[in-house]
């Protein structure tokens, strides 16, 4: 993809490899240790077979095909690490040179490129597999939030023939930087908290609905909403909206424009959300996404294609029929 931005880490570099990172890469991957636990890497690896793949990798990432990245520390290549897109579903895979095991790159790597897939590209789940022996990769993949899906077989080019493989997947759900975040219960309240939001579907004068992607770095990442927020101690809903709604599109809102219209209760792990969702057609300013949110106006026979947070989907149904 052209304009990829090297995804960063405390400290690795995720970043699409180079021609020049070949000898590197032949000398780390040459390796049987690494080697036997590659389904897709034959041992020997050949010399030329880097400057093949570096070279198919930059094709696939310019197509959007796969996500093929260079583990860099400290200047130094390191590992591989990538994801094969299929559809709404990716495969990741990786491995870290040999000199560098035992400290927790493999996981740092992993699990950022699952966070950042998840979160940026159109995906639901991301699967991955590792040999029943492979104790290492078995750890880091549960290490970041991935659950076993299963056994299975797959062929490895190394070992000339079929193996006995763990299956793992993870969802924005499992994973520990996108999953929603736990509400503990006040010391004076024990018991579930009821987290209060309030949500705004702004509808143009095209009749079309304003969804906001979660960025990356929010729990839920990737998924699209209904702009809004939590509802700070001592507001009403509208109150809320009308500050959320400023400090996340730039737009301002009055309150007689904000029309109560249903709400959504959900349990999440560790708090139940009671969300109501108001309708606007009328606000001030452009609407702009000041937090890095992507933004679409959607109209509301499509609004069932875009990925939404649990609480969000039974909201589209009554939104769609009202208009």
């Amino acid at each position: 993809m052209p304009g990829f931005a090297p995804l960063v880490t405390s400290r690795l570099l995720l970043r699409p490899l180079r021609p020049e990172d070949a000898p590197d890469l032949h000398r780390l991957v040459n390796d049987w240790d690494i080697a036997k636990n590659l389904a897709h890497v034959p041992f020997p690896y050949p010399r030329d077979l880097a400057d093949r793949w570096i070279a198919d990798t930059a094709e696939r990432l310019a197509a959007g095909r796969g996500y093929s990245l260079a583990i860099e520390r400290d200047g130094a290549l390191v590992g591989c690490i990538g994801l094969t897109m299929a559809g709404e579903e990716a495969e990741l895979g990786y491995w870290i040179g040999r000199r560098y095991w035992g400290q927790g790159l493999a996981a740092e790597a992993a699990g950022r490129l699952a966070a950042w897939a998840l979160a940026t590209l159109p995906l639901r789940r991301i699967r991955a597999e590792a040999l029943v022996d492979n104790a290492r990769s078995i750890a880091v993949l549960r290490r970041i939030g991935f659950s076993e899906a299963g056994e299975g077989e797959a062929e490895f080019a190394s070992r000339g023939g079929m193996m006995p493989v763990l299956r793992f997947v993870a969802t924005r759900e499992s994973l520990p930087a996108l999953a929603p975040t736990p509400v503990a219960p006040v010391a004076e309240a024990p018991g579930l908290r009821i987290l209060l939001v309030a949500a705004c579907a702004l509808i143009d004068s095209d009749g079309r609905v304003l969804l906001a992607r979660r960025p990356e770095g929010k729990p839920l990442a990737g998924l699209w909403e209904f702009p809004g927020g939590k509802v700070a101690p001592g507001e009403t809903p509208e109150d809320a909206l009308i500050r959320e709604l400023q400090e996340e599109l730039g737009i301002e809102v009055a309150s007689p424009c904000l029309a109560p219209f249903t709400f959504a209760s959900h349990a999440y792990p560790g708090f139940h959300l009671l969300m109501p969702l108001y309708l606007c057609r009328r606000w001030q300013g452009k609407v702009t996404g000041r937090e890095g949110q992507a933004l679409a106006w959607v109209r509301p026979d499509k609004l069932g294609t875009y990925q939404m947070p649990p609480a969000d989907v039974p909201l589209v149904a009554l939104l769609r029929d009202f208009l």
